[in-house]
């Protein structure tokens, strides 16, 4: 059984920085595409930041392109996303996904696999 597990979330203040991560069990996930989407109340959830399991190319929405960093670590089966100049249009429940395959990475109903989510808080 899949499972992917998120940690790290929080409160934090604007402007503060926190990482992510996503442990994944359950599979070998070398042909997935790993994801980052966030949710907030009323909104519909959107993609953040993916990384292609086997060769670790990424890919960042406009909104977190030069705040946010995503990456790997093939023997943990972890997924990180550090992001660094928080700001309350970032608060928000962050969930990590797994897909198979390379494509549609920003699509959210192309993705097979999902986490419970993480709260991440900002206080300005």
């Amino acid at each position: 059984q899949v499972q992917l597990v998120e940690s790290g979330g929080g409160l934090v203040q604007a402007g503060g920085s926190l990482r992510l991560s996503c442990t994944a069990s359950g599979r070998t996930f070398s042909s997935y595409t790993m994801g980052w989407f966030r949710q907030a109340p009323g909104k519909e959830r959107e993609f953040v930041a993916a990384i292609r399991w086997r060769g670790g190319s990424t890919s960042y929405a406009d909104s977190v392109q030069g705040r946010s960093t995503i990456s790997r670590d093939n023997v943990k089966d972890t997924v990180y996303r550090q992001m660094i100049n928080l700001t309350p249009e970032d608060a928000s429940v962050y969930y990590c996904a797994a897909r198979s395959g390379q494509s549609r990475v920003v699509v959210p109903t192309a993705y097979d696999y999902w986490g419970q989510g993480t709260q991440v808080t900002v206080s300005s």
